[in-house]
């Protein structure tokens, strides 16, 4: 089956190397920390004395690397990539590696622009030729073409964030410079890191732990940051007071133990389900979190109502997360696969089942089922996370309404449908409380509708048609 939708969901990680580290090896543990971001492919570019080579291919990190591989990418700075989209294609796995008039340019790229097939057709139009599905080659076209106009590559990173709508974090190695940056809404995250004398770029800071760095500070909403052989700079010339970061980082996509612009991923997610018990509270005797990401807010809300936390749901964790597999009937069939039910430990009580988000709705059902199958008297679903109504335009696999449960069914349809005893979602207005330092803004689109970039009138029903014809290739 093929999916031609370009939404994307990845991993980031770069490194400048001062001291004598391994950088491809340095890379290949940050990407293993960062896996949870992206399953379908793997890459790794490493910059060997101005001579950039790579190597990627589909499939999880350490079936794309291996002893052999690594000990071949040797150099002194390296970006790494993992990627989730719905194309398998090989050729879309990522760095993205182009050669142009001034040199080669390697790139990584997360998140998605606000129309990528109106600008892909318009540079089409102006006679660009591209091999790939992906954002990324727009964005290496479009630095390819600035860079000839420009003294720098960073002035040319600059110019095209100037004029690029969309939400992403990007990494950029040239034969001399390595450069991140944040697209001028922040939408998807971006650190600094620091180890001995090298500077290093991650999607979050949990990459950074599991190598041994030292966090420095986040990427700025529209800062580009440069490191070469005279150390580190900044360029602000995009940076304003507005923000974006999207919200569903701290509800579902980032690792628990990152810290995302100054807030702790997990202490987000047990705020939530304190939230969830205060607003809506039922009698129960235990609480239990679908893993992984429910489970925190299960902690929370078991905290804030005084029933008791237990483990009712084992998960195989050499299953990939059920809401990223590229289709439906996979969705389905993979459940049984990933969760399986404690029976001791529900058998005979009222359970309070938490989960991060219900967006198609195809584990719930099953869920329940399995629960009641296994002795639960009743089962009442939380959801940490507002109702998703409307479709996510910037990296986030919630392409249409067609596909979104809650815009088909209310709340009381659904449970119904899932067939559970009480049914409800965290509220809008209790957003903010998940993130009470926080004193920039977020998107919440998925929830509201209120989108911080125009998005083109037809953008929905193109990519709903695209799909549809995807699916029947």
């Amino acid at each position: 089956m093929k999916d031609t939708k370009l939404h994307e969901e990845c991993g980031l990680f770069g490194i400048w190397n001062n001291d004598e580290f391994d950088c491809a090896h340095m890379t290949y543990y940050a990407l293993y920390a960062l896996q949870h971001r992206g399953q379908e492919s793997a890459g790794i570019a490493v910059n060997d004395d101005g001579v950039i080579i790579y190597h990627k291919d589909s499939g999880l990190v350490p079936d794309v690397f291996n002893e052999v591989v690594l000990g071949h990418l040797k150099g002194h700075a390296a970006i790494g990539h993992v990627r989730y989209s719905s194309s398998k294609a090989r050729e879309d796995a990522q760095p993205l590696v182009t050669r142009y008039k001034k040199g080669t340019l390697a790139t990584a790229y997360n998140g998605s622009l606000a129309d990528p097939v109106g600008e892909r057709a318009r540079l089409e139009a102006d006679g660009a030729i591209f091999q790939t599905t992906s954002d990324t080659e727009i964005i290496n076209y479009l630095l390819a073409r600035e860079r000839v106009n420009t003294h720098t590559i960073e002035e040319a990173v600059s110019n095209v964030i100037k004029t690029l709508k969309g939400g992403y974090s990007l990494l950029v190695m040239s034969p001399r410079k390595l450069i991140a940056a944040r697209d001028p809404l922040g939408y998807r995250p971006l650190c600094i890191g620091k180890k001995q004398g090298s500077y290093i770029f991650a999607s979050e800071s949990c990459a950074l732990d599991a190598i041994g760095a030292e966090f420095v500070r986040d990427v700025e909403p529209g800062e580009v940051v440069v490191v070469d052989k005279d150390g580190l700079r900044s360029i602000r010339d995009n940076c304003t007071d507005k923000s974006a970061l999207c919200i569903f980082e701290y509800i579902y996509f980032a690792r628990p133990d990152s810290i995302i612009e100054g807030t702790s991923v997990y202490e987000a997610r047990v705020a939530a389900g304190r939230a969830l018990a205060k607003a809506d509270p039922v009698e129960a005797d235990i609480v239990i979190g679908v893993p992984d990401s429910g489970i925190c807010a299960a902690i929370g809300y078991a905290e804030e109502s005084g029933i008791p936390y237990g483990t009712g749901l084992i998960k195989n964790r050499y299953i990939g997360r059920t809401f990223i597999q590229p289709s439906q009937k996979m969705r389905e069939e993979s459940v049984d696969i990933k969760l399986n039910v404690l029976a001791s430990t529900i058998r005979g009580k009222r359970v309070i089942i938490v989960d991060d988000s219900i967006v198609r709705g195809t584990t719930c059902r099953k869920l329940i089922m399995m629960l009641k199958k296994a002795g639960a008297t009743e089962v009442h679903m939380r959801i940490s996370s507002p109702l998703f109504l409307w479709p996510c335009y910037f990296g986030t696999d919630v392409p249409t309404k067609e596909e979104l449960i809650g815009y088909k069914y209310s709340v009381e349809e659904m449970r119904e449908k899932f067939g559970a005893d009480s049914l409800s979602f965290l509220r809008i207005e209790d957003l903010k409380t998940i993130v009470p330092g926080r004193t920039r803004g977020f998107c919440d689109a998925c929830f509201t509708g209120k989108y911080d970039i125009e998005i083109p009138e037809n953008r929905e029903l193109r990519s709903f048609q695209e799909r549809r014809l995807g699916e029947n290739d």
